[in-house]
């Protein structure tokens, strides 16, 4: 693994704005939102459904690279490895509105997941749009089903496929029902393994573990985590490709036969060069691929793609994705043939192969980000407005920071054993600036300016919780401004942004999160009507945390402890203290 690089390691913040805006020199028909590191098609058509894609840089040509007519309308851009921040896809979806709808298509990682998922919500809450969904990718074959069934397949390159056939269907003008059928329909039927070589290195980072020479990695990911296996002594190409397909194809393996390919099915390939191999090597593996997809598996692709679409910098490594269009056609109500006419459609993407050329041209100047926040609002008519009694809920609110900030150094503390350190400080922040603006965002008592106020602040939160209580908070605004009676049903509410909220985190109640306190508490809310018997179960479940053993973020990497780890959630106790608060402002 080479460790060079052109760049000085502390210029490693400025690769991903410079890379962008070189795109608008190649593409004078691409814009640049600089501040948020959006690229966006200058001519997307608002009749059509708008497809945003993003993720974490360091995957280039994925996903700026495949802006263009015929493909996506616009992707977010996030630090190398990380998801872009709500706030940055935001600005995507608001500068390229459309009256069909937004299809957000992401990775399944976790950081996509919540960070796209609550950009959907913002911009549902806000009533910037009435249709937007998040498509994630699953196609990682590597982790079977039963280590797989809590937080899902991780996304790979496979998604590719799904990516232009989601494109060209927008292009078309199709509907945005039909278009999210299809991108459903071909990620249920797509398949992905990966192998390297080594690590890629990340410039600007120290301490990268090598891989030796005489092993072979099995199962690797494309954020530079371990895979699934190590084979040693390095493998021949021909055993090599025989376990990746075997992976893939193998109907009678339980844990991974998650897409079934029978003789005559039309099946789309897609080998996928990680950055750090040479094209004559990836051209050799890639015969060696088709020779034993035929000979092993009577797969004879009808279509192929090989290069790289989706790197990890410099990772020397490849992945193999399998499509089987004919299943997929089945599921989605189409055709074949119209699935290889959409991969087929010309598309002005960069990075696409076969695209149509563009000249050299001066390009746009960079462009300010959309305002993503207040001004993106429709207005509350009075006659939907919530009102209550001001000074009332101002205690409320007032009385749920207060205890949330006083539970800061615990948070803190908890924090520091089991996580990273960020939750009481991240807790303390946002109260304190709901505790800023209380006075003025309560005083005409509307629900909904105290809402809208709120979702502000918990934008700036930032992390894993920042994220989670901002699409519940999200959700909960748009519920509450969709109901069909005059009088608002908070229980019913609660319960219907918990079950919006799941569609982003598989986290539930036993794997110590600040879900184990949100999902009994909205259940007994619901169930009973009783907001001070719902405060009560949350007050019991977080206090059970302490015996709990983390499933999710960087907690579930801590080794097992003995009584010194049997401390409770900081999430999950900031969200008693908040709710506990919230009961005595009442009061």
């Amino acid at each position: 693994m080479s460790t060079k690089h052109y760049f000085p390691a502390d210029s490693v913040n400025t690769l991903v704005p410079k890379y962008l805006k070189n795109l608008t020199y190649k593409d004078p028909n691409l814009a640049y939102i600089e501040s948020e590191r959006v690229i966006y098609s200058k001519s997307h058509n608002r009749a059509n459904v708008a497809v945003i894609s993003g993720g974490g840089s360091g995957h280039e040509p994925s996903w700026s690279g495949y802006v263009g007519n015929g493909l996506l309308a616009g992707a977010a851009c996030g630090d190398i490895f990380a998801s872009p921040s709500m706030k940055q896809v935001l600005a995507a979806v608001t500068a390229l509105p459309s009256d069909q709808g937004t299809i957000l298509m992401i990775t399944n990682y976790t950081g996509d997941r919540l960070h796209f998922g609550l950009a959907a919500e913002r911009a549902l809450a806000t009533g910037f749009t009435k249709n937007i969904i998040v498509l994630p990718a699953t196609d990682d074959v590597s982790i079977g089903k039963n280590k797989a069934s809590i937080v899902g397949r991780r996304g790979m390159p496979g998604h590719m496929i799904t990516m232009k056939i989601v494109g060209a269907a927008a292009s078309k003008g199709m509907s945005f029902n039909k278009t999210v059928a299809f991108g459903k329909a071909i990620n249920s039927q797509l398949v992905s393994i990966g192998s390297t070589l080594d690590h890629c290195h990340v410039p600007g980072r120290e301490n990268h573990e090598s891989i030796p020479d005489d092993i072979c990695v099995v199962g690797a990911g494309i954020h530079n985590e371990p895979g699934a296996k190590k084979i040693s002594p390095f493998p021949t190409v021909e055993n090599l490709i025989a376990e990746l397909l075997a992976m893939l194809c193998d109907p009678h393996d339980q844990e991974r036969a998650f897409v079934k390919f029978s003789k005559g099915d039309e099946v789309v390939l897609l080998i996928n060069n990680y950055g750090g191999l040479s094209e004559l090597e990836l051209g050799a593996l890639s015969l060696e691929v088709l020779q034993q997809l035929n000979s092993t598996w009577s797969i004879k692709p009808i279509k192929m793609y090989s290069g790289a679409f989706e790197s990890s910098l410099n990772g020397p490594g490849f992945s193999i994705s399998l499509c089987n269009l004919t299943t997929a056609a089945k599921n989605s109500e189409s055709t074949v043939s119209e699935f290889i006419e959409l991969l087929n459609d010309a598309t002005s993407a960069l990075a696409w192969p076969n695209t149509s050329s563009t000249s050299l041209n001066t390009p746009r100047e960079p462009v300010e980000a959309p305002e993503a926040t207040s001004s993106m609002r429709t207005e509350v008519p009075e006659s939907e407005d919530i009102k209550t009694e001001p000074s009332r809920l101002n205690n409320i609110v007032r009385r749920g920071c207060e205890r949330a900030i006083a539970a800061e150094p615990n948070l803190t503390k908890w924090d520091m054993v089991m996580g990273d350190g960020d939750c009481g400080e991240a807790v303390e922040g946002v109260s304190k600036a709901v505790l800023k603006t209380l006075d003025l965002t309560t005083k005409t008592g509307s629900i909904f300016d105290l809402l809208y106020a709120t979702i502000d602040n918990v934008d700036d939160m930032g992390g894993t919780l920042g994220a989670i209580l901002g699409i519940f908070l999200s959700a909960l605004t748009t519920n509450l401004r969709s109901r069909t009676s005059s009088s608002p049903n908070y229980a019913t509410a609660t319960a219907a942004a918990v079950t919006a909220l799941k569609q982003y985190t598989g986290a539930r109640e036993g794997d110590r999160t600040v879900m184990d306190v949100l999902l009994p508490f909205a259940a007994t809310f619901e169930e009973t009507g009783d907001f001070a018997k719902a405060v009560a179960v949350a007050q019991e479940k977080a206090e059970a945390t302490r015996y709990l053993k983390p499933k999710f973020g960087r907690a579930s990497y801590v080794g097992a402890g003995g009584k010194e780890q049997e401390l409770p959630d900081p999430g999950a106790w900031a969200l008693k203290e908040m709710l506990v608060g919230m009961l005595e402002g009442a009061e």
